[in-house]
C-alpha cells in the first residue's frame, strides 16, 4: 500500500492525511488554527466539553473552509463502549450512544473526538464504505476494532480491501495503569502482554496502537493495509489536545474524519 502522510499547516491548522485518493475525504485535525481559548485552545471541535459555542461555531467555519467535504458530519456520544452505528443522510444527526460508526453513503461524514484515545479510520475505496471508531481502553478491551470491521463488512466491505488508519494518541511512552489493568489486557486480548511492560512498582505501559493493530489482523485485515500517523499526544500536547497532558482535567477534544466525496 502507498502510504502518504500530509499536513496543511495554514494558520497553523494541522490535518494528518494518509490515503492519496480524492475520492477519500479524511483526516486527523491538530488542535492548532482555532479560536477557542485556555484548556480548548485552540481548535476544539466539540460542543460537549465545556467551550464557548461560539468559538467552537468559528473553528467548524475555519475547518471546512480548509476540508470543504465537512458539511455533513455524524458524530456520537462516544461512551468507551463497542456499539457501532450505521450512518446515513437521515440519522447523521441524531447523536446516538456508541464508539463507531460506518457509511455507505458517499457525502456523509463520520467524526471521531479524542484527547489520547486512539482514533480509527477504515475505508473500502472499491465498496465505497467507510468507518470511524473511537479505542479507549475499555473500547480496545470490548474489541470495537472487530466490531467496526463487521460493521463494514454488513455494508458490503471486504476484509481484503478494508485500509486502515490508526492516528495521534496516547503512547506506550505515557499511557501508565495500574499493573491490574496491564494484567487484564495480557488476560482478555490475545497477544497483549507483547506489547506491555513493567514500569514503576504497581504500574505497566502499554501500547494501544499495537494492540488494536493486532485486533485488526484478527478481523480480517492485511497487515500492510494498516499504518499508524501521528506522535504521541502527551508527547506532543502542543500539537493535540491530551487529558494526560492536562492532568485529567477538561480540555478540547480534537476530530479524525472519514467519508467518499458525494
Amino acid at each position: 500500500m502507498d502510504i502518504r502522510t500530509e499536513s496543511s499547516t495554514e494558520s497553523s491548522l494541522e490535518i494528518l492525511r494518509v490515503w492519496p485518493e480524492a475520492a477519500i475525504c479524511h483526516g486527523f485535525i491538530g488542535r492548532a488554527g482555532g479560536v477557542s481559548t485556555g484548556a480548548f485552545a485552540s481548535m476544539n471541535l466539540s460542543y460537549w466539553v465545556g467551550d464557548d459555542e461560539s468559538a467552537v461555531d468559528a473553528n467548524w467555519e475555519r475547518i471546512r473552509r480548509e476540508a470543504p467535504g465537512l458539511n455533513l458530519v455524524a458524530r456520537l456520544n462516544q461512551v468507551h463502549g463497542n456499539v457501532v452505528h450505521a450512518a446515513t443522510r437521515d440519522t447523521a444527526a441524531l447523536r446516538p450512544a456508541g464508539d463507531g460508526l460506518v457509511t455507505a453513503e458517499p457525502g456523509v461524514m463520520l467524526g471521531i473526538f479524542t484527547a489520547d484515545c486512539v482514533p480509527l479510520l477504515m475505508v473500502d475505496s472499491r465498496c465505497k464504505v467507510a468507518g470511524a471508531l473511537h479505542a479507549g481502553w475499555r473500547g480496545v478491551i470490548a474489541d470495537i476494532a472487530d466490531a467496526g470491521v463487521r460493521a463494514m463488512l454488513k455494508l458490503g466491505a471486504r476484509g481484503s480491501d478494508i485500509r486502515a488508519a490508526m492516528g495521534p494518541s496516547i503512547g506506550q511512552c505515557c499511557f501508565e495503569v495500574d499493573a491490574e489493568l496491564g494484567d487484564r489486557f495480557g488476560r482478555e486480548i490475545a497477544g497483549a502482554e507483547n506489547h506491555t511492560r513493567i514500569g514503576r512498582p504497581g504500574k505497566a505501559f502499554i501500547d494501544l496502537r499495537a494492540v488494536v493493530r493486532d485486533q485488526l489482523e484478527r478481523a480480517g485485515l492485511a497487515p500492510a493495509n494498516i499504518t499508524s500517523v501521528g506522535p504521541c499526544t502527551r508527547c506532543a500536547s502542543d500539537r493535540f489536545f491530551s487529558r494526560r497532558a492536562a492532568a485529567g482535567t477538561t480540555t478540547g477534544l480534537q476530530m479524525s474524519f472519514v467519508g467518499f466525496a458525494a
